[in-house]
């Protein structure tokens, strides 16, 4: 029991230095859609709100469902919804995943849902990733 105890302190500290955030603190973006012409498809492009602004750089942390993007490279997002109404398959907003850059490959399965710690950082322009992104990031709290 100690030792459990002990364990949970540690966690607690260890993500104390991240902030939380929800879903609802991403929504503070707009998106265009543009045209591009070597792709020959519409893309939408996000002008980020000074509340997410404030986001860019920082340690942060949110709870989310795990999609899978590329299960064998590991190459996962993490999504305010499950995969039937996540941004790919349900028709949510962009701004309702984030591309997670695993700081250590792990496996995990759809629609698991984790919290997950890492920098935060804006894509505005990048087409290979996207407009939310978590670098050095760790699953930290099975749900």
């Amino acid at each position: 029991m100690k030792i459990l105890a002990l364990s949970f302190f540690i966690v607690s500290l260890w993500l104390a230095d991240a902030r939380t955030v929800s879903w609802d603190d991403l929504k503070d973006v707009k998106f265009t859609r543009k045209f591009i012409k070597e792709e020959d498809m519409y893309f939408l492009f996000p002008t980020f709100g000074e509340k997410v602004k404030k986001l860019n750089g920082t340690e942060l942390q949110i709870k989310g469902y795990m999609i899978p993007v590329d299960p064998e490279d590991k190459v996962y997002v993490l999504s305010a919804r499950p995969m039937a109404s996540c941004f790919f398959c349900g028709g949510s907003g962009p701004e309702t995943i984030i591309q997670l850059n695993l700081k250590t490959r792990k496996k995990f399965r759809t629609d698991e849902i984790w919290t997950v710690k890492g920098k935060f950082r804006l894509n505005a322009d990048n087409l290979d990733e996207c407009n939310y992104v978590l670098d050095g990031c760790e699953a930290v709290i099975r749900h």
